[in-house]
């Protein structure tokens, strides 16, 4: 799965197969500034229990009020979706918790139709990309494979937004400064892999949720096969395992490929190889050289462009 948002499919798929009435909630516009992107999601129980975040908070406790039975006798209707708008007006915003200025456009589902939304869960859990379209006349769902991400698309009639496998980062060496890179990439919904042969570094590794692989760093890259949705990063420090590792990342698809020192390759190659890892904060402890990291893996992920300075300016 992809994030936060998209965790409230499989939450309201579950509910709604224990019986429970459902509401799912879509940003489909937004205007100014808005606290949560367009696409962002959250999935409504008719007892007020919720996952997934729409805006900064107010505007999920509105729809409990609402909707469920949390604060009174209202319910979850079984009807054809509705197109809401919020912060309008300044007033509005400050009633909202919106920043000043900000508007946000909601999709509400009520009670999609099971089926179809059990296949979408079990298809993105599989790894598949899903592009899920909303009828907001009718509630109807279509689901289709597009061959790769595709940017949201609300024309007002329709709701077209395209879901995808969990970000996903393959760590080479359990080190300490691996453990802190491991913790802000969870924290941030990554699934992570580490790979180390080394018995010494693996048997003090204390974070738990990761994937932990012993195989040679050119085949954890190959079996975790690399799409756009992945980064691989060499942190052992020791080019007898970072190398191969990244001889077979920098001719993969993967999104974001670092090291802590680079090798020699081709000038063409190295050109996607983002060496000394992190941006440049000053840091010199594992975790201040970790959050470098994540930034700058974020920026990636997110089509910035982050000014670096060279090395040799950082000494």
């Amino acid at each position: 799965m992809e994030s936060v948002d998209v965790r409230a499919l499989p939450a309201g798929r579950d509910w709604h197969a224990a019986g429970h009435r459902l509401m799912l909630v879509t940003v489909v516009k937004t205007w100014g500034s808005s606290p949560r992107p367009f696409g962002s999601m959250m999935a409504l129980r008719e007892d007020g229990r919720c996952i997934g975040s729409v805006s900064g908070g107010c505007i999920e406790d509105y729809l409990v009020h609402r909707y469920t039975r949390a604060y009174g006798d209202a319910s979850i209707p079984l009807s054809a979706p509705s197109l809401v708008r919020y912060g309008v007006t300044t007033d509005e915003a400050h009633r909202f918790g919106l920043p000043c200025g900000g508007t946000l456009e909601l999709l509400l589902e009520f009670q999609p139709e099971f089926a179809t939304l059990d296949e979408l869960v079990q298809r993105l859990e599989s790894g598949q990309f899903v592009q899920r379209t909303v009828d907001c006349a009718t509630g109807s769902v279509a689901l289709a494979t597009p061959s790769a991400r595709e940017a949201l698309h609300f024309d007002g009639d329709t709701l077209s937004n395209t879901l995808g496998p969990q970000y996903r980062r393959l760590l080479i060496g359990a080190g300490a400064l691996a453990e802190c890179v491991a913790t802000k990439a969870l924290f941030n919904d990554f699934a992570v892999t580490v790979c180390d042969p080394r018995v010494d570094h693996r048997g003090t590794w204390s974070v738990p949720g990761v994937e932990i692989t012993t195989e040679m760093r050119d085949d954890a890259v190959r079996a975790l096969q690399p799409d756009a949705h992945t980064c691989i990063v060499a942190l052992s420090h020791d080019p007898k395992l970072d190398d191969l590792a990244l001889l077979e990342a920098l001719h993969s698809p993967a999104f974001y490929v670092g090291a802590i020192e680079y090798f020699d390759e081709t000038e063409e190659s190295l050109l996607r190889l983002h060496s000394p890892v992190g941006l440049y904060i000053g840091g010199k402890t594992p975790a201040e050289i970790a959050v470098s990291v994540m930034v700058e893996i974020l920026a990636a992920k997110n089509g910035a462009v982050p000014l670096r300075i060279p090395h040799a300016a950082r000494v």
